[in-house]
Formats: C-alpha cells, sequence, structure tokens
C-alpha cells in the first residue's frame, strides 16, 4: 500500500496537481461509500484501486454524476481495464488519467447496483462460487478453470427470458450472460459485438448438455466463430431471466444473493471514465503503449 501511495503522489506531483485524499475500503464496504464520500468532498476524479468488485462499487457511486473514475488495476481480477485498455498495473493507470483521455459509457444495473463488465445467472456464477480466493491469488484467472469442472455435469435450469418488451423465451440454459463488454477471464472473448457505449447489453444464453457439447461450444467461441453452436446472442436494454428454481448470481465478478430472477437494465453513457487517448479515429479504439512508456517514470520516481 505505501508504494501505490507513493505511484500516484508521484504521479500528480509531476503534473502539478495536488496530493489526493485517500479513503480506505472495508469488508463491510467495498468502496461505495467511500466514493460518494469523495464525491461529497468535492473531487472531480475517483481512482478506484482493487479488483472487479472495487471496480463495480465505485461505479455505482459515481454512474451519474461527473466524476471521473480511473481504474488502478489490483486485486484477482480487472476485467474492465482488460477490455478498454486500461493498462496492467498502477503507474500505467496513474499516467493515463494525467492523460486526460475521457469517455462516456453505458451501465448496467441490478439490484440497485451498478455493474460495466458482466452480469450472470447459472454456471458463470456456480464457476464463481467454485473457486478459492487462495487459487486466484496463486495462479490467477486459471483457478477459474478448477471451478468451472466442479459444475460441468450439473443439470440446466428451466427459465424463461424476456427482453425489452418481446415475448418471452422459454429455454434451458445452464447460464444467461448479460455483457455491457465481450471479453473474459483469460482474454477469450464471448460477445464479440458488446459495446460499452452502445446504450444496449449484449445477452448470451449458453445451453450444453453434456461434457461434448462444452467442448464444442467452447472451441467455438475461442475460434470467435460468428456463431458459436448452443449459444444464443442478443441485444436489448432491460433483460429479464426467470428461474423455476433458485440459482447463483453474479454481477462483474462478485457473486450476490442466490434467486430465481435476476432483472437488468441499462443506463446509456452514465459513467465518465478515464481512459487512453484514442489510437484513431475510433472513441472506443485505444492505445495504451504510450501511457506504459510513461508510466516508466512514474515508477522509477517511487521506488527511490
Amino acid at each position: 500500500m505505501e508504494l501505490l501511495h507513493r505511484i500516484v503522489d508521484e504521479g500528480v506531483d509531476s503534473v502539478g496537481w495536488p496530493r489526493p485524499a485517500w479513503y480506505e475500503t472495508t469488508p463491510d464496504d467495498p468502496g461505495e461509500g467511500q466514493a460518494k464520500q469523495a464525491v461529497e468532498d468535492g473531487a472531480e476524479l475517483v481512482f478506484a484501486c482493487g479488483g472487479d468488485g472495487t471496480v463495480m462499487a465505485v461505479v455505482t457511486a459515481l454512474a451519474g454524476t461527473e466524476t471521473t473514475m480511473a481504474v488502478l488495476p489490483a486485486g484477482t481480477g480487472n476485467l474492465l481495464a482488460a477490455n478498454l485498455g486500461l493498462g496492467t498495473d498502477a503507474a500505467t493507470g496513474v499516467q493515463v488519467a494525467i492523460e486526460g483521455g475521457r469517455r462516456r459509457i453505458d451501465v448496467g444495473v441490478c439490484d440497485g447496483k451498478c455493474f460495466v463488465v458482466m452480469a450472470g445467472m447459472g454456471f458463470d456464477a456456480q464457476m464463481l462460487e467454485g473457486t478459492s480466493e487462495q487459487a486466484k491469488k496463486r495462479i490467477g484467472w486459471l483457478a477459474y478453470v478448477g471451478g468451472a469442472l466442479k459444475h460441468l455435469r450439473d443439470r440446466p435450469m428451466r427459465a424463461r427470458i424476456v427482453l425489452d418488451d418481446r415475448p418471452p423465451m422459454p429455454r434451458r440454459p445452464r447460464t444467461v450472460i448479460v455483457g455491457n463488454v465481450g471479453r473474459l477471464q483469460g482474454g477469450v472473448r464471448l460477445l464479440t459485438e458488446a459495446d460499452p457505449a452502445d446504450g444496449q447489453l449484449d445477452v448470451a444464453v449458453l445451453s450444453p448438455n453434456n461434457l461434448a457439447h462444452w467442448v464444442s461450444l467452447a472451441w467455438g467461441v475461442v475460434r470467435r466463430r460468428d456463431r458459436v453452436p448452443l449459444m444464443e446472442t442478443y441485444t436489448a436494454s432491460k433483460i429479464e431471466i426467470h428461474s423455476r428454481s433458485t440459482q447463483p448470481r453474479q454481477l462483474d465478478g462478485d457473486l450476490i444473493e442466490p434467486g430465481r430472477t435476476l432483472k437488468i437494465s441499462v443506463r446509456p453513457k452514465a459513467l465518465l471514465l478515464s481512459v487512453p487517448r484514442p489510437a484513431g479515429d475510433d472513441d472506443l479504439a485505444y492505445d495504451v503503449s504510450a501511457a506504459a512508456e510513461a508510466a516508466e517514470d512514474i515508477r522509477e520516481a517511487a521506488r527511490e
């Protein structure tokens, strides 16, 4: 933590910014209350330093405000950073914030909580449930493979899926994933068309019934085929998943209370995010290399 303080202080000192105030998270509050307090105290930029759970808590506090969020990757998962090219270390995150690239992205909302990566019901939440924190710290995203293997042969849900005002779709899926971005742990891109600034959320309904089905589905995802066996994809601004039985559920990699329903809506461009300067004409085509190179000066100064 001391090194992190020095990295942030060195970064803001290099451009003449005032030293930041620090708000420590707690087991009971991983960041939402602290971020709200920072906004009340007049913060124009909030650094979220932690894993996906901390980022989600800060997003919930900042969505709909004019305060910018900058991600300083840490913890056992950083899917937002991986999806939007925000860098892989704290010094690069500070440099990205200093350079001043800003973009508004959509935010998903479920039970009063906001998420920016993915929500899910069924197998994906079971996988998280079956993965220990110790394993994640020791071997990173590979730990999720063990959690997945424990549930490959579980029975599918009996579910009804409602997208916007369309007719209900009865399905027997293993999992339903709602994504704002498309990339999973390990760099696998599940939702190839996901755009975090299009005002829509992408929905993947996965329905494998046996091991061969899982292999076929996984191979299609890894090869990035346009059509993946046993996977349906949709877009919607409002999603409801109703299961006949209680199912595990997750938001941005954090387990929430199991339930029979998962109701999600989108808040278009509700979050102001610190991002690398655009690499070209595309608003979402970022190039973090320049920021990563400049961040070396921050790291060297922090080590001294």
